[in-house]
């Protein structure tokens, strides 16, 4: 813990300095306000003292500056006896504690170690929060609509079942939250849940993954190493976007579904296993039946329990609790205290198509709250795309004119409604600046 020292005697600094170090602290000095503020604002400082009466910024400007700016750092004030008042004064406006000189170093030890540990706690406490927050963010299904509900309705009948589950849906939709729920009603739920993001593993790495491999099974192989299914023995594995698997690993995957056993890459020994998969995907799994791309004998022995997450679009009702949802876990992330949405950014939020589903409603979230910089979220806080959604305008095309005329229209519509502003109508059209300036010279539009 690093601890400052500002006051304008040198001998008063050097012996606080003297007595910290012997406590086992690092301690940092300043001979005025102007330079302790500048150490502080750089980091790194648990706790400050400072002397009270200074010339230029005093110690009572450094508790005010030093609670608006870093909250969290205690401030211990030191003061002659004649100056009770302004002492007092100084812990109204945050300050820790304070001490009249000559100071007693055992009572001023006694003092910042208080401060400090009181520090680690609130830290503790604002850590347990964002993490509690976080994980009722992250790991619960929000929403009350009813095609949600009947999604905890499916999962609360598989969950006690052995049989596995696919889950589809469109991508950002929250499959694995519906895994984990499965896992979390289920049996194993105090046994391991192992996630395997299938998209994201290599053809020649998947298999090593899923089932481990033996030393010297290949270059660089030179432990064993334990795949998922065996770290998720007695547990859950969930397989993730699981129509991009490779045919060569779905044959393997097929035969652990069928008979709970597989050996590891370069391995002889068969390793049996208790284990539970449910799998997901965007795909349409029939079709990629049909395209020879996914076995059929592995799609029907995963496909014994499906379940259907909706898209955003299909649960409206269950935005305005997300949105708040998020919003309270991005407030701590960003140590901001946002009450909630103006009407017209909560009507573009709830308007909007939302194609990357819940995922893109986090994302918007999360940027909304940090460029926000009062206390409600605005349209010019929300992404570009939700701007547009919320400031959207009809424009009216008669019939029977031409493509030229129409695209007249629509570029005099679209300038005026970003105010004449070039750059940000060839945004919002999805050309560029000099497809536009062309489109401009050619229609003859000012």
């Amino acid at each position: 813990m690093t601890i400052l020292t500002i006051d304008d005697e040198e001998n008063i600094r050097n012996g606080l300095a003297d007595n910290f170090e012997l406590e086992g602290y690092d301690v940092k000095q300043a001979a005025n306000g102007a330079d302790g503020l500048e150490l502080i604002a750089q980091g790194g400082i648990d706790l400050v003292i400072t002397d009270l009466r200074m010339d230029g910024i005093s110690g009572s400007e450094v508790v005010k500056r030093v609670t608006s700016e870093h909250p969290g750092i205690p401030i211990i004030v030191l003061t002659g006896h004649g100056s009770i008042d302004d002492a007092t004064a100084a812990l109204k406006a945050g300050a820790f504690d304070f001490l009249t000189k000559p100071l007693d170093l055992d009572h001023l030890n006694k003092i910042v170690k208080n401060a400090l540990q009181g520090k680690i706690l609130a830290e503790q406490n604002r850590e347990l929060k964002a993490k509690l927050l976080k994980s009722e963010s992250s790991d619960e299904m929000i929403g009350k609509s009813d095609s949600l509900n009947r999604v905890r309705q499916m999962i609360s009948k598989a969950a006690p079942a052995k049989a596995s589950v696919l889950i589809t849906g469109e991508s950002g939709v929250g499959k694995e939250l519906v895994a984990k729920a499965i896992h979390a009603q289920s049996d194993r739920a105090d046994k391991p849940f192992i996630v395997v993001h299938c998209a994201a593993l290599s053809e020649t790495l998947i298999e090593s993954e899923l089932f481990g491999y033996e030393k010297g099974a290949f270059t660089g192989a030179e432990t064993v190493h334990k795949g998922r299914f065996e770290l998720a023995d007695g547990g859950t594995v969930f397989l993730d976007e699981i129509g991009e698997v490779n045919l060569a690993t779905q044959v393997k995957l097929l035969r652990v579904l069928q008979e709970h056993k597989f050996e590891r890459v370069g391995g002889e020994k068969s390793i049996e296993v208790d284990v539970r998969v449910v799998a997901a995907t965007n795909r349409n799994l029939e079709d990629e039946v049909k395209a020879d791309r996914f076995r059929e004998d592995l799609f029907y022995r995963l496909n014994v329990v499906r379940i259907e997450m909706p898209s955003l679009r299909e649960r409206m009702d269950d935005i305005p609790l997300l949105m708040h949802s998020f919003l309270r876990e991005f407030n701590i992330e960003n140590k901001k205290n946002i009450k909630g949405f103006d009407k017209a950014s909560k009507s573009a939020m709830i308007k909007y198509s939302w194609p990357g589903n819940i995922r893109e409603l986090k994302n918007a979230v999360e940027s909304a709250v940090v460029m926000c910089t009062g206390d409600e979220i605005k349209m010019e806080d929300l992404p570009r795309a939700l701007r547009a959604q919320g400031e959207e305008k009809v424009i009216t095309i008669p019939i029977g004119i031409t493509m030229d005329e129409a695209e007249k229209i629509i570029i005099q519509e679209n300038l005026a409604a970003n105010n004449g502003n070039k750059s940000r109508t060839a945004d919002v059209l999805g050309i560029g600046r000099k497809t536009l300036h062309r489109k401009l010279e050619e229609l003859n539009i000012e």
